[in-house]
């Protein structure tokens, strides 16, 4: 069912911001939203917006939940920064949210929730609907609330169930303005309440009659929209978060390697979906241990991969703290691990709800004595299933840990994924130990990527001991001699430098010389992405060399870092990608941008920095 009999207005693309109490289901709402932008053919990234606080109070600006989704027919880098449409549940929401949204935008509020006692715990001093203060924008004041309760009252549930429901309503209107099919929301709805019909067909009615309240008020004039599909390669489509995408890596690299997937990790926010995701696919041969703590996950990985297992643990910067120790004896041990931190807000509990990349000198050094290992980082929420295949590989491959990092804005946004075919996938090939093996030495080394071999316990011959302590060269016994550790350190250290022959050059998007070269890594790449691409069609020197590979650095960074006038390093946290490279590159000057609000950047607070950078002599 879509939109009849009104005048329908193409748009290229829209970005449309939910919110409500956390317990209004907004995150809900947006995920149906933009799986029927899916389902249309749209590209699509979101922003989920949590609270910090697992249930703030009621109706209270704390507690406020938001969901937005920038969906369209042009290629979609970003989760949008202004709002097109903004639905506010209640009066906390509104003032909230008013500021993300553009002048002139659609305000969409549930006029029944908009009590003297409401909006005092809001803090509006006078009713924001009557006030005239939204004069600027087109509001669209809904009883959603009553008619929520009307619609579904022949089903003779009671009102307090009906409520839950009002956010279908929000939806039915939403499906109406932008001529969605309610297919897709139906689907969800049979199968996330198939034990109880009459919430199925609750919701379904809810949702109905929000959009035939649409279809009838007079402040839309008769107006909708359709945002057309994008041009997509043919294959298979679906929408995913980053840590779905996170985990389909590591199952993916599981299969391919031949070695079987273990998960040793302990819930934290906001990495546990992945967790919850592995933990669903056992059929495809993943054992999974929800550990006591985070100590207790990476130990139970470090002995699975001893074991012959693709060995993993996911976390988030306080966990990445606690597992310092044990990343040291991976390191020591050199054994395969990956480690996905999914950053968030810190320092200790910090924001736990708010996305950051204020892990990566934890990442690269949070260790004691020389402990160097593999760090990656994905850039959009669909390319974290191939980094996180990429961090197997390296890590097998060259038999050492990968961090992996995501952010939490990668791990719950979501965007439109073509599901790959796995055996397109590189082959990813351990270097295993054959039984009877008479040249094997628990540290003998591959003279090219300097990886010791991986000795799978039972393996007849191959009989070994590990641990913690120094090696002695070659033969691995424990060492305790200067001279020794002095070639081990060195050794591991080389190792990891020798990735670099291994991954990909750095890439630049536009021209290797210019006035101004902008330096980005992980989940902002899709707003470095849009201001670049627009001001070099406004005919300026400007070029993007985003990096997913940090240590090592691909080998010819220094040649794309010095063929630029000014070189700007933007980041979400104080500058520590910016303060590794003046460590690795001294002699050129860095310019940075740094914000420490648990939000992405805005594309016009990077536009004005980069113009005025572009400006000065």
């Amino acid at each position: 069912m879509v939109a009849k009999n009104n005048n329908v207005v193409e748009l290229e693309k829209v970005v449309v911001r939910f919110a409500g109490d956390s317990g209004d289901g907004m995150q809900l709402t947006g995920s149906l939203f933009s799986d029927a932008a899916a389902v249309a053919g749209n590209d699509f990234m979101t922003f989920p917006d949590y609270p910090s606080e697992i249930r703030a109070p009621q109706g209270t600006v704390a507690g406020v939940s938001g969901f937005q989704i920038h969906f369209g027919q042009a290629d979609i880098h970003t989760s949008g920064d202004l709002a097109d449409v903004l639905i506010a549940m209640n009066p906390a929401p509104l003032m909230k949210n008013l500021v993300w949204i553009k002048e002139g935008g659609t305000i969409i509020v549930d006029t029944d929730t908009f009590t003297e006692k409401a909006l005092v715990k809001a803090g509006y001093k006078s009713n924001p609907l009557t006030d005239d203060s939204l004069n600027d924008f087109n509001l669209i004041q809904a009883p959603i609330s009553r008619m929520t309760k009307e619609s579904a009252a022949e089903l003779g549930l009671d009102n307090k169930m009906v409520l839950k429901s009002r956010n279908m309503f929000a939806l039915g209107i939403m499906f109406f303005i932008f001529n969605r099919d309610f297919k897709s929301a139906d689907e969800y709805f049979e199968v996330k309440f198939k034990k109880n019909p009459l919430v199925v067909e609750s919701n379904k009615l809810v949702l109905r009659a929000g959009f035939n309240y649409a279809e009838t008020i007079e402040a839309l004039n008769r107006v909708t929209y359709t945002v057309e599909a994008a041009d997509l390669k043919k294959g298979t489509y679906r929408n995913i978060t980053g840590n779905t995408a996170t985990a389909w890596g590591l199952l993916a690299a599981g299969e391919r390697s031949g070695r079987p997937l273990y998960l040793g990790s302990y819930p934290i926010t906001p990495a546990t979906e992945i967790l919850q995701e592995i933990t669903k696919h056992k059929s495809l041969g993943a054992k999974v241990l929800q550990a006591e703590d985070e100590i207790a996950g990476i130990v139970s990985s470090i002995g699975a991969s001893f074991a012959g297992a693709f060995a993993i643990t996911t976390t988030s910067g306080p966990g990445l703290s606690l597992k310092s120790e044990a990343l040291g004896l991976a390191v020591m041990t050199e054994l395969p691990l990956v480690i996905v931190d999914v950053q968030r807000g810190g320092p200790s509990t910090g924001l736990p709800t708010k996305s950051e990349q204020s892990d990566l000198m934890q990442a690269l050094f949070g260790r004691n004595g020389e402990a160097p290992l593999i760090v990656i980082a994905a850039s959009t929420s669909s390319n974290c299933f191939y980094y996180a295949y990429e961090a197997a590989k390296l890590a097998m491959e060259h038999m050492t840990p990968v961090i992996l990092l995501t952010d939490g804005y990668l791990a719950n946004g979501s965007e439109v994924f073509r599901i790959p075919k796995v055996a397109d996938l590189s082959p990813i090939n351990p270097p295993i130990v054959k039984a009877n093996d008479k040249e094997y030495q628990p540290y003998r080394r591959d003279p090219e990527k300097l990886n010791r071999f991986w000795a799978i316990p039972g393996t007849k011959g191959l009989r070994h001991r590990i641990g913690g302590l120094e090696k002695e060269d070659g033969i691995g016994n424990v060492s305790h001699d200067p001279m020794n550790h002095q070639i081990m350190s060195e050794y591991r250290a080389e190792k990891v430098e020798r990735v670099a022959n291994y991954i990909p050059e750095q890439g630049i998007l536009g021209d290797d010389t210019g006035d101004l070269l902008v330096v980005s890594w992980g989940g902002t790449y899709g707003v470095m992405y849009e201001i670049v691409k627009k001001l070099q069609e406004e005919g300026k020197k400007v070029s993007l060399a985003h990096f997913h590979y940090i240590n090592p650095l691909p080998r010819n960074t220094e040649d794309v870092l010095k063929g630029f006038k000014k070189v700007i390093v933007p980041e979400l946290n104080m500058g520590q990608f910016v303060m590794y490279l003046r460590m690795k590159f001294p002699h050129i000057h860095y310019e940075q941008y740094n914000k420490m609000q648990g939000l992405p950047f805005m594309e016009k607070e990077l536009e004005d920095k980069f113009n005025q950078l572009l400006e000065e002599e």
